[in-house]
């Protein structure tokens, strides 16, 4: 069951990040680009929500996700943002169960509706996985799209 300590595991000032994402975020058969980031995460509300920055100079800009828990439904809702737009994403809501979070939303992209989901996985102190998909069929088939193999250096530092 989802608790506020969920992310917990993302508190800290360094992460290395190996992103790897489709060139067209729609296409099945796209290809794939890879590149390194870095981010940082910092813990508030004891816990119940944080906030990231991820630093991303490949594509020339930086992202952001605010995460907030709510204590009531125990469900997170993440919030993105990106360098680029200054503006919010609508959120992606969901929970973790069994060390595996899955989180879902509507967007568009490219002018298209899309289902977004996002799932956290192989989490531990030193490492975490990260992927997003997006479906235009409304959950029905999914391409994955946006990848993050996420690694602590053994020197990082973690608050919270």
């Amino acid at each position: 069951m989802s608790s506020p300590h969920d992310f917990d595991f993302l508190h800290g000032d360094v992460w290395h990040i190996a992103n790897r994402r489709r060139t067209d975020f729609l296409d099945p058969d796209g290809t794939w680009e890879a590149f390194p980031a870095t981010a940082r995460c910092l813990p508030l509300f004891d816990g119940a929500a944080n906030l990231d920055e991820i630093d991303m100079p490949h594509l020339g800009a930086k992202g952001l996700t605010l995460r907030l828990f709510d204590p009531a439904l125990r469900t997170w809702s993440l919030h993105w943002s990106s360098s680029t737009t200054g503006t919010l994403f609508p959120p992606v809501v969901g929970r973790f169960e069994d060390g595996h979070g899955t989180f879902h939303g509507e967007d568009t992209h490219d002018g298209k509706d899309v289902r977004v989901r996002f799932v956290w996985s192989g989490i531990s102190p030193a490492a975490a996985h990260w992927e997003q998909a997006f479906s235009v069929d409304g959950g029905q088939t999914w391409v994955t799209n946006w990848t993050m193999a996420l690694s602590r250096p053994a020197s990082g530092t973690r608050t919270g």
